[in-house]
């Protein structure tokens, strides 16, 4: 047995990705990124000249493999603090907001006045 042979099957690395020790992992997806870069090759050789389709190159291209987050461990304090933050950065874009519907409500009313019901003044004492 030499050093390169591993001394388990690799008929292992057909199954579940997850139960495969991270070397294994690596090395069939250099094995499948280099058949698809392989097909990428055949496919280019076989266009009309002049075509050119973008192929990334090596290592740009992002993987592929999906993950599952099962926890997530964050201080109560720091999700707070983030949250707060979202509901003060939200303030500005309210009021913009508001404004614009109140100003496109009065120019609605300036050109359609007949659209007015009922309108509710209310007037306090002077004094």
């Amino acid at each position: 047995m030499a050093i390169s042979d591993p001394p388990f099957s690799l008929s292992v690395a057909d199954g579940d990705p997850d139960d495969l020790p991270r070397t294994l992992r690596r090395e069939r997806e250099a094995r499948e990124r280099e058949a698809r870069e392989r097909q990428a090759r055949e496919r280019a050789a076989t266009m009309p000249a002049g075509y050119h389709s973008f192929v990334p190159p090596f290592g740009d291209a992002p993987s592929a493999s999906a993950g599952t987050v099962t926890r997530l461990d964050l201080p109560f304090l720091h999700l707070m603090a983030f949250f707060l933050k979202a509901v003060f950065a939200a303030v500005p874009a309210l009021l913009v907001l508001c404004a614009m519907i109140w100003g496109a409500a009065h120019a609605v009313l300036a050109w359609y006045p007949e659209l007015v019901k009922m309108q509710i003044l209310i007037l306090f004492p002077p004094g």
